[in-house]
């Protein structure tokens, strides 16, 4: 007996049954969102997320409570717009503090009014690059010791990010350069002191030396120090790979 010969008519299921599947791969797709959120273990919920620095991470941030200016312009807004959009049910909140200009001894004299006080759950430091040449190597490291010290002091589950000054040439030579000599020791003193504070630690140099294979140093950063908007963007995505691994040990 021959089988029946095959329909080339599509077939067609019930409606009540491809409402049935939406509705379960809807509910599939919340269930990891909420499993992805529940397991993130960058930010807790409540959590006060506090970036400090100099003009790279000021990014002309506002100075009131404009929250479409508060965080500027930089690596910074892009790391609180995703995650703030990705987790709204944990309600972060992110703070720039930053500020154009700022030596670490300078940081030091604002760090009650502008870190301690402000309570923050993660820390995030980025200083150093108007340091050189201008505040010696020893005194870097013991001021950036000592703030680092009063902040766990203050919190001892403080949780700290450490990222690494950094210097890019026109020509993208920074052995070549006097002061790409000098924000190398203070990279180092950086990476020791987050080995010594347990923080992670954010190796931003290797990001810019290796994005100029792919266009030239002045795409990147514009004037040796300070990022166009396609470097603060690699910095986002640096901080938050470099973050993510380091807290899911």
């Amino acid at each position: 007996m021959n089988p029946p010969p095959l329909s080339n008519t599509p077939r067609r299921f019930p409606r009540r049954s491809v409402l049935t599947l939406a509705v379960v791969a809807a509910l599939a797709c919340r269930g990891a969102v909420a499993a992805q959120d529940a397991t993130d273990p960058m930010f807790g919920e409540n959590a006060r997320i506090l970036f400090q620095g100099d003009s790279i991470t000021d990014g002309n941030r506002g100075r009131s409570e404009d929250p479409n200016h508060i965080l500027g312009h930089g690596y910074c807004f892009i790391i609180a717009a995703k995650f703030g959009a990705q987790y709204p049910a944990r309600k972060l909140t992110f703070l720039n503090r930053g500020i154009s200009g700022n030596k670490v001894t300078e940081l030091a004299a604002r760090w009650q009014k502008d870190t301690l006080d402000l309570k923050p759950d993660l820390l995030s430091i980025l200083i150093g690059i108007n340091d050189s040449g201008a505040i010696p190597l020893d005194q870097y490291e013991q001021v950036y010791d000592k703030l680092l010290a009063d902040a766990k002091a203050a919190n001892p589950n403080l949780r700290v990010v450490l990222c690494e000054p950094f210097y890019l040439p026109k020509d993208g030579r920074q052995e070549s350069d006097a002061r790409g000599q000098d924000v190398k020791l203070r990279q180092a003193i950086v990476a020791k002191l987050a080995a010594k504070h347990h923080a992670a630690l954010v190796k931003f140099q290797h990001v810019f030396d290796d994005a100029c294979k792919r266009a030239p140093a002045a795409y990147w950063i514009w004037d040796a120090v300070h990022p166009t908007y396609s470097g603060h963007q690699l910095m986002a995505d640096e901080w938050i790979k470099a973050v993510s691994l380091f807290y899911q040990k």
